[in-house]
């Protein structure tokens, strides 16, 4: 643990966040998000509860910990974007593809979900990986 770089992480974290709130927003993705997923919320509808941006903010820190912990640091900022990429396509998107197979669920959603994740790891190499 005491390779890590806790403020990388947090940062890390917080940019996992902040990019999902965008990805998953009527200005990029969320309303086919919505549809494909099957919320049948409305506009005007309470959004999801504190609980739901407080245990997702919990699983980004998690998450980059765990990438800080597994990763070996870049040689260059195209390493690091690299080893991003590769841990969000390849393990993170590929399992939801799995999954998403099994629950019928349709490949639009799986091209959101596994691109916002793709993003969210590609990040993480950037800020973990240079930040060491």
């Amino acid at each position: 643990m005491s390779q890590i770089n806790f403020l990388a992480v947090l940062v890390a974290a917080v940019s996992s966040f902040m990019i999902g709130g965008l990805w998953y927003s009527p200005a990029l993705f969320g309303t086919v998000w919505q549809r494909e997923a099957g919320d049948t919320r409305k506009p005007g509808d309470k959004a999801h509860p504190a609980r739901v941006f407080g245990l997702s903010l919990i699983f980004a820190l998690f998450s980059a910990i765990a990438y800080a912990l597994l990763i070996a640091p870049p040689a260059s900022a195209a390493i690091a974007l690299g080893q991003g990429l590769l841990v969000g396509a390849a393990i993170v998107a590929a399992s939801f593809g799995i999954n998403y197979q099994f629950a019928n669920r349709s490949t639009t959603l799986w091209l959101i979900d596994g691109g916002y994740h793709t993003l969210q790891f590609a990040l993480y190499g950037l800020i973990i990986g240079l930040w060491r």
